[in-house]
């Protein structure tokens, strides 16, 4: 436990109908019965039981600060473990601020941002995972990010590196044992055993770890660039996608000379999405600067959106812009199909084809806002299989948590390599150690205090 009281403002620091600030710490009770009046002006919440609600007065001495609903709960029962306190009031910013001061003048201390979860971790409430779910949950930007951190607050991921943890340390367990009292304890033929044992092992792990990379797309977002040559249509897609007007829409070409940044939910994915400028040759100075942004950020995104005018004809804009595509995963939009076609998807995959690529295509008006369903769709598809979900309801989308659990994946695979290489059982044991060591890491079972103080540092106050 910790030895001080400390006391936050839990809700936003905005007016809105109620406002809560949490007192939590060995003094907590104490704090409340000085500044704490019943209707009748008596009671004391510190002679109440646990897990009650009392309605009362809020007062700094004589003077009355709010009418409030406070409720108590005694250690172990609460998010901290320790003795807490949450006062319910009015929610204005003032009268919140007001109340945190009188606590505060009573002999609490303000908490440092996530210091609430970071004692629930401290007196064994929840686990490391455990705690970052929580900052993921308050963050989460669609129903998976959401899903999934509310799977790993439950517990999953702590559950599963407790049973991986717990095999390894069964095999260290057995050779050290082996290696103090080889009279009793035979290890012939243990390699070939332990190797089928770390294989598994190492299965389950490369198997976190291949979902964790639409694990970590999904709760960050799919980085997504629209490229074409001018006037194909970004700008009208980059519209309708957000849903309103957003870009600049007009028939001269190249009208966008920066890049527009948007974030979009569709159907459960979120898309961080770009509309850059029309990709060509210019002599004009500023859109060859937006020309050029268009390039950075087509190098760096998970999903390239190609528009092509299919009304119009190929011409060598478009052959630079294919030749940028390659080794990128990229979705073909042959817009304007309201008009006339001059292209189409058959002759583009010849195109196509012709440079060795095969890429999805998919025919829309952005104009007339057809085609999006099935572009949606193919979204679906290119990352997750047409499933927005992951395996048995269990993701690993942190990236401390996956390096961790790489870290235990090549640590393992030295195991197998001392193996084949028919090295002394005690290499087996050090890799296994180490490998044990960085699975304990996601847990927050061999962290050092500077990480502690780091990842809770990223929460918001009162939490």
């Amino acid at each position: 436990m910790q030895e001080d009281t400390i006391a936050a403002i839990a809700t936003a620091m905005t007016n809105s109908g109620i406002g809560i600030v949490r007192i939590s710490g060995e003094e907590s009770f104490a704090i409340i019965d000085k500044i704490y009046k019943s209707k009748g002006g008596k009671k004391k919440l510190s002679q109440e039981p646990s897990h009650t609600i009392h309605y009362g007065y809020i007062c700094d001495g004589d003077k009355v600060i709010d009418e409030v609903m406070v409720a108590i709960m005694r250690s172990p029962k609460s998010y901290t473990m320790e003795d807490t306190v949450e006062i319910n009031c009015h929610g204005g910013t003032l009268v919140m601020k007001r109340i945190l001061e009188t606590v505060v003048h009573y002999g609490a201390r303000p908490a440092q941002p996530g210091e609430f979860t970071k004692r629930a971790f401290l007196n064994g409430r929840i686990d490391l995972s455990q705690a970052e779910s929580v900052i993921d949950i308050i963050n989460a930007k669609n129903d998976f990010a959401l899903e999934s951190s509310v799977h790993q607050l439950r517990g999953n991921v702590k559950e599963k590196v407790k049973s991986l943890r717990h095999r390894i340390i069964h095999e260290i367990a057995f050779i050290e044992s082996a290696l103090d009292d080889p009279e009793h304890i035979s290890i012939d033929g243990y390699g070939e055993e332990l190797d089928n044992k770390v294989t598994d092992i190492c299965d389950e792990i490369e198997f976190l770890l291949s979902v964790s990379e639409n694990g970590e797309l999904l709760k960050e977002g799919i980085r997504t660039v629209i490229v074409g040559k001018p006037n194909a249509g970004k700008s009208s897609l980059m519209n309708v996608l957000i849903g309103r007007e957003r870009a600049i829409v007009t028939d001269t070409p190249g009208t966008t000379r920066d890049v527009l940044e948007e974030q979009i939910n569709l159907d459960g994915i979120t898309l961080n999405i770009a509309d850059t400028a029309g990709i060509r040759k210019t002599e004009d100075m500023i859109e060859k600067i937006g020309v050029e942004k268009a390039k950075d950020y087509l190098i760096q995104a998970d999903l390239i959106i190609y528009v092509v005018d299919a009304s119009a004809s190929l011409d060598r804009n478009d052959k630079e812009i294919l030749e940028l595509l390659q080794g990128h995963k990229v979705l073909v939009l042959l817009n304007k199909t309201d008009l006339l076609q001059v292209i189409s998807e058959e002759d583009f995959r010849n195109v196509l084809s012709e440079r060795g690529l095969y890429l999805p295509i998919v025919s829309i008006s952005a104009k007339e806002e057809t085609g999006i369903k099935e572009l949606k769709n193919v979204i679906q598809n290119m990352f997750f299989k047409g499933e927005v979900t992951c395996n048995d309801q269990m993701c690993i989308t942190n990236v401390r948590q996956k390096a961790d659990l790489q870290s235990a994946l090549d640590s393992l695979f030295l195991v197998k390599k001392s193996i084949e290489n028919q090295m002394p059982e005690d290499f087996y044991s050090i890799d296994l150690m180490n490998a044990y060591e960085a699975l304990g890491s996601i847990i927050g079972e061999s962290v050092g205090e500077d990480l502690v103080n780091e990842i809770f540092s990223k929460f918001c106050m009162g939490k």
